[in-house]
């Protein structure tokens, strides 16, 4: 099988381009990736001299550039590349719908062109919106987004359906929740927290911390959608969830903990606007269907994360330097609530 992989160059991206890789000895990747603040090369160090693999560095909304990487042909598509951070599409919502959206429409255009063979469309469980104390996203579930990121990636979903229905494009669609693991870029929560406690850095909490994520590590997360790449029911959105629900608060605590630190680095920030309150996911269908759980703990999985943080310093610093640093002032450097962390100890 022959793969066309955009944004694989990115966290969850460049996971299952080695993924893959290591998996099937005669699939070949094409790997498609802007390079933006979030793709790094460095994450695709274990494959880039692997002759199954190239990388072309293209924007996904650029019809001729996604046009010479198809070059003579590929089996399937999968669209990893999106802009993803919920704080960077309050700030500006306006690069969010040129690529998750535009760009998705570019890639379904180029699909048909070329008579690909598959085309799957990763998502989030963020399209669903915000749940109560109970319950879970199913795939039936109502699309509500409430961040300018949720939406677009909402639309690039309606779109990939549409033109399943309309011109019979081979297409699937996976919604996943919180992914945390080896090469996240480090203004998502897990790695932004484990970094900053390396550095013995405050560890900027949203409003009370109560927020309740489901958190899947992304070998479980690439596992799912390469089962729904080869055996999904064409037309079908799939979701994927690790079981996991945990509150940012009891995240942090864990990571401090596991490091030796102080919780006193905890620091209360005021809230993101619309912030939602809590995501679930009901994976029956996937595991119905294709035969799929997720196999890493949680507590497993996240010390194993903790240690490749740890071992992989170099990596982080050198993401977490020059035009991160301006950003990540912009968004928590005026949010800080007081000197003092929510906790003075470990008890």
């Amino acid at each position: 099988m022959k793969l066309l992989v955009t944004g694989g160059a990115g966290f969850i991206g460049a996971n299952y381009v080695q993924h893959v890789l290591a998996t099937y000895p005669d699939d070949e990747i094409v790997t498609f990736d802007l390079l933006t603040y979030a793709g790094n090369l460095a994450n695709l160090e274990p494959v880039l001299d692997n002759p199954r693999h190239r990388f072309v560095r293209g924007d996904i909304a650029d019809r001729a550039a996604v046009t010479a990487a198809l070059g003579d042909g590929v089996d399937a598509i999968v669209n990893f590349a999106a802009e993803s951070h919920v704080d960077r599409s309050i700030a500006d919502a306006g690069v969010f719908l040129t690529t998750n959206v535009v760009g998705t429409q570019v890639l379904l255009d180029a699909a048909r062109a070329h008579g690909v063979g598959r085309f799957l469309q990763v998502s989030t469980d963020e399209v669903y919106g915000s749940l109560g104390p109970t319950g879970a996203f199913s795939e039936e579930t109502p699309l509500a987004p409430n961040s300018p990121y949720a939406a677009s990636k909402a639309a690039a979903d309606l779109l990939v359906r549409a033109a399943h229905h309309t011109h019979g494009v081979p297409a699937l669609i996976t919604r996943c929740s919180n992914n945390y693991g080896p090469y996240q870029f480090p203004e998502k929560l897990i790695p932004l927290f484990v970094t900053n406690a390396l550095a013995d850095q405050p560890l900027p909490l949203y409003g009370d911390g109560r927020q309740v994520r489901d958190w899947i590590h992304v070998e479980d997360h690439c596992r799912g959608v390469d089962l729904v790449l080869r055996q999904g029911r064409v037309g079908e959105v799939y979701n994927l969830g690790g079981g996991n629900e945990r509150e940012n608060l009891e995240v942090a605590k864990l990571i401090l903990d596991t490091l030796g630190k102080p919780r006193s680095l905890i620091r209360h920030v005021s809230d993101r606007l619309g912030h939602d309150r809590r995501y679930a996911i009901d994976a029956r269908k996937i595991e119905r269907e294709l035969g799929w759980t997720p196999r890493r703990e949680f507590a497993r999985g996240l010390d194993d994360t903790i240690e490749w943080y740890r071992a992989h310093r170099a990596w982080w610093e050198a993401v977490k330097s020059g035009a991160y640093r301006d950003y990540y002032e912009r968004t928590y450097g005026q949010r800080l609530v007081g000197a003092a962390g929510v906790e003075g100890d470990r008890t």
